[in-house]
């Protein structure tokens, strides 16, 4: 019995487990990020298991790796276990999978102490509430809830209010809905609006809209902190203003000035707060946050307690215009002092100096009594009544009740500044665009989806009752602003009237200060979260290198503080500060957070259309329709508001969107946009289906036939070029390569060399698609390629092909055979083919021909393709300044005027310009020359044979020698293994001579002179010389006309039908094209490709 000792082995799985290589992996390719550290490869293993990098066992150790194989129950599949898991060994990862928290929380772990920074994260523990509920409903509420809403309802009345709120509500919330079947469908990393629609619509639209929003984000910190600011100067400290005006109609300048300082500063302030920690940001949200809820709780009540107790804010009223309150004290013409009536100070801002009987007075203020009116009558007045409907006002307009008597007479305009008056024009249209930004900040719950304990039911709950309790407040909140607060006071924007007190803080209880200091520390604390969250964004979108100029902005400080993002939020963010008005830069940032929404919409609508196999959301309370509808509101309130601000901002999402489809790096994130080119594909070749198409409408659809060399390179690149300048980017290309071998043991071979091919297609800028194939002969493998390639009616139907170069002076027939081989596999299959020769010679795309010409030597009709050809090369700029001529050939029985006018009418009716010319052939005797050059190319062959058939034995060493030190070897399209493949012999090689055998041998030997004598003495066949001599002819009267041509067509004869004269078939093309630079062989498919009708 052998003795067995166990020894215990220390389980290293588990720190597999807690680094998770594998999850992370799967990160980096979800979040669209780059890692060096993790590529994806593919390797073979010889028996067509191609071992792809699983993304689940790439941290697995070797000792659990040994325990998966010889498990007892899985033995038929232990040898695949490495690529192919366990179950449960699957299921024990994806449940140890933790959504480490992103963001602000590494930020904070990384500004801790060194303690704290080796402590294990926590997992994620918020809830519905804390997490998305109470996030939502801070970034919601802003500061137009306080500083613009009751200008709104003022000016709208609240019909048309309830209307504006209504549908920017319904927009997000059909938003909302959307964004909650993207963010169920699967783990969604901190990454929020961005990483979604990056995910679901691709690279192009997620970069392009992932920079609106990053836009609309840096905005909104902008009209943050001009609102801070404009509490600040106007209700808080109005004494800090530094610029003052003497005249009252340049008050407005004045007031923008000092928003552009004061906003300059703040928003310093605040990007040294955001770069010293963020830490400090996020603990202070929450007393923002309460700072909001105070305030509004602050307006109900004293809306409430209006209707017994309203406040005391009276207005002056002359005639039935409004007052500037704080400029006098007593709101009358007179007051009486010890039984004396003297002048009030309102008195001396419309008279002149003098007594009361000779002063002279605005005519207004004569003809007009001052009364007093209350600016809250509560919400038991029935004020309700007069703010229902709207009136609007154009700048500079004085606002005015309707209800008052007033005699209109004209008033000095240097009393213009005591009435209070519309600081800019007013309409429907403009109010949607400034309030938008108040129903905003639904992306903040997805924002924070890394820390949430379940973010597919916290985000679609939360979002939605914030969204729903923010409807109610701003609807509440219309109808008690206009049933509580007097019309004038409403459309005064800035509380003039009641002694600059924020209007809706004259409402609330217990005390108008409550809303100012809430509304200010409120509205500073969005502008913190904005400013937090845009680099934050920028960050993000970067690192994805999908934009390659925003690459530097992926970068920052040693923990992860993206510090040149922060710089560029600040500058951009001072743009929006140096406009200093927040109206005008509401509607900015409307327009890109609508541009995000719409396509929030999109995204939904795209992936519920297409039903793609991934799309299974567990929020179940979406339709495409909604989405549709979503997105229709979206672009319905981007144009309503501001339609040239939409145009800007479609026009900066369109260029971005073609930046990165042409210089972008290319990411595939299985987007939804993909799927709906697939269906659109599908559609389409189906529809191609019918029937070949019309003769209007045929092109060549390319099949390149490429050669590579040893090192997978691409040995005639200029094919690639000639093909580019030919199709200029119309219709079908198709690059293949043949790679000679077994396809077990080279499919890693196969995908380099696809590589490698794409790379020089990409160089070329040749837009089309790549196919590599391997073959056991590289004569099957472009068999194979001309068969197959295509799909449906996207099928190629031109074969370009480069020339053997080289064949002569090879001894192996196989350069040439394959070649003519090709040449008789397009003709069976119907397909045309273009053999560019001495294509090295061809100009790249950067040359530019200035003049030239393209000449085409018709000699036979092949359907028309040495008359398109030119014509599309002339579409390229490379050859667009070279003129076309077209030479035919006269036989001695043709009438060669009749055809010159023959073919300029033919030409004519093609709408091709040429110039024409009929060259005439006489007959002539065969010279000595092409005699000879027929005899030498005979004698050629015949030694040629005699030497491949004498040289046997020598062939048998040659053939073991390759056997035994070739691996893999890579086959060119003109040189491949032409015999059957031999099996290769052992190692020692024993032959047994015979008597018979030695005979043979000797007279083999005896046999060398007479053959050599037979050789000398051969003698041409008669149809080889007429052959040549028609090439001879020919070459000499094209090389006559056409030696400095940069381009020559010239009709392919075709391979005889007899394969004995296959070499000879080279040697009459080599004849017929030379002492020409450029040449192009063109055989046609057997079709017309060229019609004389419209």
């Amino acid at each position: 019995m052998p003795h067995f000792t166990v020894v215990p082995v220390k389980d290293q799985a588990q720190s597999s487990y807690d680094s998770l290589e594998g999850i992370n992996w799967v990160d980096y390719r979800d979040t669209g990020q780059d890692p060096h550290d993790h590529q994806d490869t593919v390797s073979s293993d010889g028996h067509g298991n191609h071992k792809e990098d699983s993304p689940f066992l790439k941290g697995a150790d070797a000792a659990s790796k040994r325990n998966d194989f010889y498990d007892r129950n899985l033995a038929l599949f232990e040898e695949e276990l490495d690529i192919r898991p366990k179950v449960s060994s699957l299921l024990s990862r994806l449940v140890n999978y933790t959504n480490i928290t992103q963001g602000a929380k590494e930020h904070e772990e990384e500004e801790s102490t060194e303690a704290s920074r080796s402590k294990t994260p926590k997992s994620p523990n918020m809830g519905t509430l804390m997490g998305v509920y109470l996030p939502c409903l801070q970034n919601i509420f802003g500061v137009i809830l306080f500083l613009r809403l009751t200008w709104i309802v003022g000016m709208a009345g609240i019909m048309q209010s309830l209307l504006i709120v209504l549908m920017c509500c319904s927009c997000t919330m059909l938003t909302a809905i959307s964004m909650s079947a993207i963010a169920t469908n699967g783990v969604v990393p901190a990454g929020g609006a961005y990483f979604m629609i990056s995910r679901s619509l691709g690279p192009e639209f997620g970069g392009a809209v992932g920079l609106c929003f990053y836009l609309g984000t840096t905005f909104a910190s902008a009209m943050y902190i001009l609102g801070a600011i404009e509490i600040f100067l106007k209700y808080l400290v109005p004494q800090a203003a530094i610029f003052h005006s003497t005249d009252p109609l340049g008050s407005d300048s004045a007031m923008l000035n000092n928003m552009r300082v004061y906003g300059s500063i703040c928003l310093t302030l605040m990007a040294v707060v955001v770069f010293v920690g963020v830490k400090y940001v996020n603990k202070l949200a929450s007393l923002f946050l309460t700072c909001v809820i105070i305030s509004i709780v602050s307006i109900y009540a004293g809306a409430f307690k209006s209707m017994t107790h309203p406040p005391e804010f009276p207005i002056c009223m002359l005639g039935n215009r409004t007052l500037v309150r704080d400029r006098f004290d007593v709101c009358a013409k007179t007051v009486i002092e010890g039984n004396i009536t003297m002048p009030s100070q309102l008195w001396d801002r419309f008279c002149l100096p003098g007594n009361m009987s000779s002063a002279q007075c605005d005519d207004y203020f004569m003809q007009n009594n001052v009364t007093e009116i209350q600016g809250i009558p509560g919400l038991g007045s029935g004020i309700i009544r007069e703010n229902m409907w709207g009136n609007y006002l154009q700048k500079g307009e004085i606002l005015e009740k309707a209800g008052l008597q007033s005699v209109d007479a004209h008033g000095a305009m240097d009393n213009f500044g005591m009435y209070v008056s519309a600081d800019i024009a007013t309409s429907f249209t403009l109010l949607v665009g400034i309030f938008f930004p108040s129903a905003t900040g639904i992306m903040a719950g997805s924002n924070r989806s890394g820390d949430l304990r379940d973010a597919q039911k916290s985000i679609p709950v939360g979002t939605i009752l914030a969204i729903t309790t923010t409807s109610l407040v701003y609807l509440s909140s219309v109808v008690l602003f206009g049933s509580c607060i007097e019309g004038v006071v409403l459309r005064d924007k800035f509380g003039d009237a009641v002694r600059k007190n924020l209007v809706v803080g004259t409402l609330s209880w217990p005390s108008p200060w409550v809303i100012v200091i809430g509304s200010f520390f409120s509205t500073v604390g969005a502008g913190l979260q904005s400013l937090t969250g845009a680099p934050r964004l920028l960050q993000a979108i970067a690192k994805d290198n999908i934009i390659p100029f925003l690459r530097v902005f992926g970068h920052g400080k040693s923990n992860g503080e993206p510090t040149w993002a922060l710089l560029l939020t600040g500058l951009i963010a001072e743009l929006g500060i140096l406009i200093a008005s927040l109206d005008m830069v509401a509607p900015i940032l409307s327009m890109f957070f609508l541009m995000c929404y719409l396509f929030v919409n999109l995204a939904c609508a795209v992936q519920t259309l297409l039903r793609t196999p991934n799309w299974r959301p567990r929020f179940k309370y979406y339709h495409w329709a909604l989405s549709f509808l979503g997105m229709s509101m979206c672009l319905a309130l981007m144009f309503i508001s501001s339609w040239y601000y939409a145009i800007v901002a479609m026009g900066i999402a369109g260029m971005i969107y073609k930046y990165i489809e042409y210089q972008g790096a290319e990411k595939e994130w299985g987007d939804g946009i993909r799927g709906l080119s697939l269906s659109a594909a599908r559609y389409a070749l189906l529809r191609l289906e019918v029937g070949p198409p019309h003769t209007k409408n045929w092109r060549p659809q390319l099949l390149v036939l490429l050669k590579l060399d040893e090192d997978l390179h691409v040995k005639y690149p200029r094919l690639l070029t000639f093909a580019s300048q030919l199709k200029a980017g119309k219709g079908l290309t198709i690059v293949g390569s043949v790679i000679q071998g077994n396809f077990l043991d080279s499919y890693g071979e196969m995908q380099a060399a696809e590589q490698a091919i794409k790379n020089m297609m990409e160089i070329e800028r040749v837009k089309g698609f790549c196919q590599v194939v391997v073959a056991s002969k590289v004569r099957e493998g472009i068999v194979h390629l001309i068969q197959s390639c295509g799909l449906g009616g996207m099928k190629h139907n031109t074969v370009v092909m480069g020339w053997p170069y080289g064949w002569r002076q090879s001894e192996d027939p196989r350069a040439w055979k394959t070649f003519i081989n090709t040449v008789r596999c397009t003709t069976a299959a119907h397909l045309a083919l273009m053999v560019p020769k001495n294509v090295s010679f061809y100009p790249s795309n950067h040359e530019r021909f200035t003049d030239g010409n393209i000449d085409v030597w018709w000699i036979v009709h092949d359907g028309g393709m040495l008359m398109l050809l030119p014509f599309l090369l002339k579409q390229h700029k490379v050859w667009r300044k070279c003129k076309m001529r077209i030479f035919t050939v006269a036989q001695m029985d043709d009438n060669s005027i009749q055809m010159k006018k023959d073919l300029a009418t033919f030409l004519y009716q093609l709408r091709i310009e040429a110039e024409v010319e009929v060259v005439e052939m006489h007959d002539s005797d065969i010279s000595a020359y092409t005699y000879e050059r027929t005899l030498m190319m005979e004698q050629r062959s015949q030694m040629l044979r005699q030497m491949r058939l004498s040289s046997a034995e020598r062939q048998r060493e040659a053939q073991l020698v390759k056997d035994r030190h070739s691996l893999v070897r890579m086959g060119s399209l003109y040189s491949d293994e032409e015999e059957e493949v031999v099996e290769a012999p052992p190692e020692k090689v024993q032959m047994t001579w015979t008597r018979e055998k030695c005979e043979a041998e000797r007279r083999n030997r005896n046999n060398a002179p007479e053959n050599f004598r037979e050789l000398m003495s051969l003698k041409p066949d008669q149809s080889n010389v007429r052959r040549m001599h028609t090439a001879v002819k020919l070459n000499e009267v094209i090389v006559n006309r056409s030696h400095d041509a940069r381009l020559v067509l010239l009709n392919m004869p075709g391979p005889p039908r007899n394969t004995d004269g296959d070499e000879n078939y080279m040697e009459f093309l080599e004849v017929l094209t030379e002492g020409l630079e450029r040449v192009l062989l063109v055989r046609g498919g057997g079709r017309e490709v060229i019609t004389i009708y419209s």
